[in-house]
């Protein structure tokens, strides 16, 4: 929107899952994003890394009770579990919203914005939950069977890069897979090739990844990418007690040091 008129155009609602903050690392001019409580995160981690400044971006913030998946809307829909009326007809059915949560939003801890201008809307009641259940039982399963879960997974991937392309922190001028002096890893869907691409994108990210879930919303062939960037994120915050996105003047425990770090896994691993 560049006029004033135009505003009446704008939508919020559960549908609005894009990651906007996705379109500001380099701007020149001033914009103004709606952010979400993920998004917000990601605009601290931005501002941080200096890739925006803060005078530059102003935060109209908006609490959220979640996004929904369109693709779990649509199989639900194709599947027959809702209702289709017949050819001319109307009808009207209710779903349950916590049926058809992007899988990001179903372990969120941070709904409402964290960093904002303005805020829309009255804050959510931040309930105190175990974000990474999930990770802690994916964890408990033996070493090969975490190995062949991944890999399957990663089979998958066509290299299209849809999730390193919504992702609000991946804005590398040139990223490791583009590079040809030198050339890190092929460019072919090889599956060794592929998970590097992966692994060594989670490792980017660790530390940085507020958890929006663009890149899995991204994906076309549905690639549980969450995984490794969950699993990064729950070392992070065990072995620093931090959570990216929280606060501007929180210090990357990537990008600091402390005498005091654990540091079993280096000398005890």
């Amino acid at each position: 929107m560049r006029k004033a008129e135009d505003a009446d155009r704008l939508v919020w609602d559960e549908w609005c899952q894009n990651a906007l903050a996705t379109y500001l690392p380099k701007r020149k001019e001033k914009a103004a994003i709606v952010a979400k409580g993920c998004d917000s995160r990601a605009v601290v981690e931005l501002i941080k890394e200096k890739q925006v400044q803060r005078d530059q971006v102003m935060v109209i913030g908006v609490p959220c009770r979640g996004m929904i998946n369109r693709v779990r809307v649509e199989h639900a829909v194709a599947s027959g579990r809702i209702a289709q009326g017949e050819e001319g007809s109307d009808f009207e059915e209710t779903l349950r919203h916590s049926d058809f949560l992007c899988e990001s939003c179903k372990t969120c801890a941070h709904p409402n914005p964290v960093l904002y201008d303005v805020l829309v809307g009255e804050p959510i009641p931040e309930e105190k939950r175990d974000s990474f259940a999930d990770i802690e039982a994916f964890n408990a399963l033996k070493p090969e069977e975490r190995w062949a879960y991944l890999s399957r997974e990663v089979e998958k991937c066509i290299r299209c890069y849809g999730c390193r392309n919504a992702c609000p922190l991946c804005y590398c001028p040139e990223c490791f897979v583009d590079a040809s002096l030198p050339q890190w890893i092929g460019k072919s869907t090889d599956a060794s090739d592929t998970m590097i691409f992966h692994l060594m994108r989670a490792y980017h990210l660790a530390g940085r990844c507020v958890a929006c879930g663009a890149c899995e919303r991204a994906c076309p062939v549905g690639v549980d990418i969450g995984k490794l960037n969950r699993m990064l994120l729950k070392e992070v915050r065990d072995l620093f007690g931090y959570e990216a996105g929280l606060g501007i003047d929180e210090k990357s425990p990537m990008a600091t040091f402390r005498p005091d770090d654990p540091e079993a896994f280096i000398v005890n691993p």
